[in-house]
This record gives C-alpha cells, sequence and structure tokens, in this order.
C-alpha cells in the first residue's frame, strides 16, 4: 500500500473489502470450476496469499497460489482433468498447472521451519486451512478464499493490518523467523513493494534474529534482494535491510559505507549519498518503448553499490581534505565479489560491475569542451551500456550546491550532445579499425596470432583518436607502424 498523503486518508477494512469485490468476481470466474472439481473429490481448496492481498488493493493477478487439503498425488489428478500441469515441487507439496492464460500453483497444506544447521526448509502436511494460514510470513499473506463458494477467510486480522499499513506475523515474529529466516528479508521487500511498516516487535526480532539469515541459500536471498530493488520504492527496504541488521549477514558492503561525516562536513555520508543516486536512478528509468525501461535491475545494482569502493579507498589528506582515490575500480572488484556469492548470473554481474568501474570516467574529463577522441573513447568503453552510464553519472550528482549542480548538468548536456553530433557524422555504435584481421594478416604477411591482436590494437587508438580512415590510409600507417616496430632499436 503506498504511503498516504496528508489529506488522503488511508482505506479502513470496509472499503478495501469493497475494492475487492470486483477483482475476486474475476477471479472465481477464472478458477471457480477448479474449486467444484475439489470439493467434488471431497478435498477443499482456497486462494491464499498475495493474489488475495491484491485484491484488496485492486491488483488482479493471472497466476493464483491455492492450498488444498488433497496430497499431492491427488491434486496432479484433479488438475489432469482440468488443464496442463507439471511438477513445480513435488517435495513441498506444489503442483502447477495452466488453463488458458490462467496459471495456478496447488500446495497441500503444510508446515514447515529449518533445521538449525540446514539451508531448506524441512516441510510437514498439515489438516486445515487455518492451520496452513497459521504458518505464512505475514497476516497480510494469511487471508484466503475459500472455494467454490468465495467465503473470505481472515483469522490472524490481515486484513485490518493492510489497512493500517503493518506487517505483522501470525505467530509471534521469533518463531516465524527462527522457522524461516528469509521471511525477514521479506518484509524488507514489502516494505519497499507496499509501503507499510513493520510493528515494533517485528523490528525487534528481526534485528534480534538477523544472523540467522546466514543459514538461507545465496539464491533465495539474492531473489528477495531482486524484489526488494525492482519495487516502486526500493530506499524503503534498503533502509529496514540496513537498520536491522540483515544487510550486515548478506550484503555487508552496503552498511559499510555509513562513514562519518567529518566535523567539517566536506564530504557526504555515502550510505545516504548512495540511497540517493538509486532514487535518482529510478526517475531516469525510462518507459517500456525509452532506451532503459524501469524497472531496470542493472542500474538500480549499479546505482546501489557504485561507491562500494569508498571505505576501503579512505584517505585524510592535508587540510582536512578527505580522498578515494580509485575508489571506482576498488569497488568494481568488490561488487563482483559480492555479486558472485549471491549467485548472480554472468551477464548482470560484468554490467553492473562494468559501470561501477566507468561511473567516474565522465568526471575525468573535466568540464571543458569535449575533443572527438575523447568522445569516442567514452562510447567505446560503454559499449552497449551508455544509455545506463548516462543515468547513472546524472544521478549520481547529488550536491545541494544548485550552481555545482548545474554547471554539472550542463557539462554533461554538452557530452550527449557531441555525442548525438558524432554518431550522426560517424558509425560510433560500432566503432572499429578500416581493417580487420583478415586483411591485417594479408597486408603484413602474418599468421594468426598476437601480433595481429597487436597491429588491431593499434588501428583501433588510431580510429579512437583521428576517426574513420579509408582502408588505402588505414593500410599506409599500418605498415609504417609495422616497419617502426620491426625496426630495431640501436
Amino acid at each position: 500500500m503506498p504511503p498516504q498523503s496528508p489529506t488522503s486518508p488511508a482505506p479502513g477494512p470496509a472499503e478495501l473489502m469493497r475494492t475487492a469485490l470486483g477483482v475476486l468476481g474475476a477471479m472465481a470466474q477464472d478458477v471457480e470450476p477448479l474449486g467444484s472439481m475439489f470439493a467434488d473429490a471431497g478435498h477443499e481448496l482456497a486462494v491464499v496469499g498475495g493474489p488475495v492481498r491484491d485484491a484488496f488493493l485492486g491488483r488482479t493477478s493471472q497466476d493464483l497460489d491455492l492450498t488444498t487439503s488433497a496430497r499431492p498425488e491427488e491434486t496432479e489428478a484433479i488438475l489432469a482433468r482440468w488443464g496442463t500441469t507439471w511438477d513445480m515441487g513435488r517435495e513441498f507439496g506444489t503442483i502447477g498447472a495452466r488453463r488458458g492464460d490462467v496459471v495456478v500453483e496447488v500446495t497441500t497444506y503444510r508446515t514447515e521451519s529449518y533445521d538449525p544447521s540446514s539451508r531448506k526448509p524441512v516441510v510437514a502436511y498439515g489438516d486445515s486451512l487455518e492451520g496452513d494460514l497459521s504458518r505464512r510470513d505475514f497476516r497480510i499473506n494469511a487471508m484466503a478464499v475459500r472455494l467454490p463458494d468465495l467465503t473470505f477467510v481472515d483469522p490472524f486480522g490481515g486484513l485490518s493490518d493492510l489497512a493500517a499499513g503493518v506487517l505483522r506475523t501470525p505467530a509471534s515474529p521469533e518463531q516465524s523467523f527462527d522457522d524461516d529466516p528469509l521471511r525477514m528479508m521479506r518484509a524488507c521487500r514489502f516494505a519497499a513493494q507496499l509501503g507499510v511498516d513493520v510493528a515494533p516487535e517485528v523490528m525487534a526480532a528481526m534485528s534480534a534474529l538477523a544472523p540467522r539469515l546466514a543459514i538461507v541459500s545465496a539464491e533465495r536471498v539474492q531473489a528477495e534482494l531482486v524484489k526488494m530493488l525492482m519495487a516502486p520504492a526500493p530506499r524503503r527496504g534498503l533502509e529496514l535491510f540496513v537498520e536491522t541488521g540483515l544487510a550486515d549477514v548478506v550484503l555487508p558492503e552496503l552498511p559499510a559505507m555509513r562513514l562519518e561525516i567529518d566535523e567539517h562536513h566536506r564530504h557526504k555520508d555515502v550510505y545516504a549519498h548512495s540511497l540517493t543516486v538509486l532514487d535518482q536512478a529510478i526517475d531516469l528509468e525510462t518507459s517500456a518503448s525509452g532506451p532503459v525501461p524501469g524497472p531496470d535491475l542493472v542500474l538500480r545494482l549499479a546505482a546501489l553499490l557504485h561507491d562500494v569502493g569508498k571505505p576501503a579507498t579512505r584517505r585524510n589528506e592535508p587540510g582536512g581534505r578527505v580522498s578515494f582515490h580509485h575508489h571506482e575500480l576498488v569497488g568494481a572488484k568488490l561488487a563482483r565479489k559480492r555479486l558472485k556469492a549471491l549467485a548472480f548470473d554472468k551477464a548482470t554481474t560484468a554490467d553492473v560491475t562494468d559501470l561501477i568501474a566507468l561511473h567516474l570516467r565522465f568526471h575525468g574529463y573535466g568540464e571543458g569542451a569535449w575533443t572527438d577522441s575523447a568522445v569516442r573513447r567514452y562510447v567505446t568503453d560503454a559499449g552497449p551500456l551508455l544509455e545506463r552510464l548516462h543515468r547513472l553519472t546524472r544521478a549520481d550528482c547529488t550536491t545541494r550546491n544548485r550552481r555545482k549542480a548545474e554547471r554539472l548538468a550542463h557539462a554533461y548536456d554538452d557530452l550527449e550532445k557531441r555525442i548525438a553530433e558524432l554518431a550522426e557524422a560517424e558509425s560510433l555504435a560500432s566503432l572499429r579499425p578500416a581493417l580487420d584481421g583478415v586483411a591485417i594478416m594479408r597486408i603484413l604477411d602474418l599468421p594468426p596470432g598476437p601480433a595481429v591482436g597487436e597491429a588491431y590494437r593499434f588501428l583501433m587508438e588510431l580510429r579512437l583518436d583521428e576517426g574513420e580512415l579509408n582502408e588505402a590510409d588505414a593500410e599506409e600507417r599500418l605498415r609504417a607502424w609495422w616497419a617502426a616496430r620491426e625496426t630495431p632499436r640501436p
């Protein structure tokens, strides 16, 4: 639920119920036949969790979570008569099915907990809907709608919590988080997605049990982190993530950026700055038809982690100055190590770390006029990340000095203008020398090997410095370079 404005009071339970009626009515058309099929076979079936919560927020979903008294093999037999089935996780009691555009995941009533030394939940089947709801993560997700009669079931007051915009757990928070520590990260995710607060007792339990998160697999942690970052307001969740100590366990580089502000206030708190950069980068994401459609995970990760190298490179200089020399390179290495530990894929890791390594490149050129050579190198080094780099660089300006901010904005405007002008005159999107490797081997009579690569790099440097050359001029320069290279020094 988004935060309410002072003049717009939060909707109460009755208003939320009215909102849900239309959504639940449409949902019933999709799954009512399935409810009748389970009932005819002597089993209970109910829509549960996120789809029910979202119905009260006016959101529809074609992917529905259901729970049943039937065992997996019984569920599979019924679903096979309704649509196409597949095994979602039989060991956890879940069978999936599709009928047209409607996808369902049906899970047997269950309870689950973690062994203190295990990374995987231990699953045991339950015998009632209320018992199943009692093991859900939060009360707002412990609501259900029985099928086929659409009876609303809310034994823990989830609707009241949703109206109040607060997260509480059905059982005690200590028991809930001890059973499944990942629920603590889900609290952060829901803060970002729904704009809710956590109840004081929930926050206290999160802080006390944060070390328990270490037993959860990297893949599950990563999935929750991604959902948090892709939410409408990730900052809200990230602040809770750090404040409760959860980040210390799985993303320690983030709280490590909470550097003390020196007495003269000559540098920013890096953590607060990074969250502001994230907010500003999100504001610069585009619509689906634009160059960086939001939400963009690579841009958001790069914005959050762009300064993780600062704590390791912080130096106190004469005169009270503070420096962070080469923090972009150190930060790229730290980010690569952390993203790998969190099981991010290679492409995402490479893109994020490349952006971090490049995020100061603009400032390295100063605020003067950009030469053609500098523009070519900037575009070439950024490659397919150029549009994201534009946004990260602009978002990185968080100064309160209006004149400085305007000066930097105008300087980057000039850079983008220069890129557009040069792109119109040259093919910046595919910068390459006039001669390829085959031509180099023919001209210099070389076999494949390191020398060909060295010659290609010479021609590429020539292309970046001087612009486009025709093949004849490129061949002449290549031969002269090769002759000078082969001439022994006295």
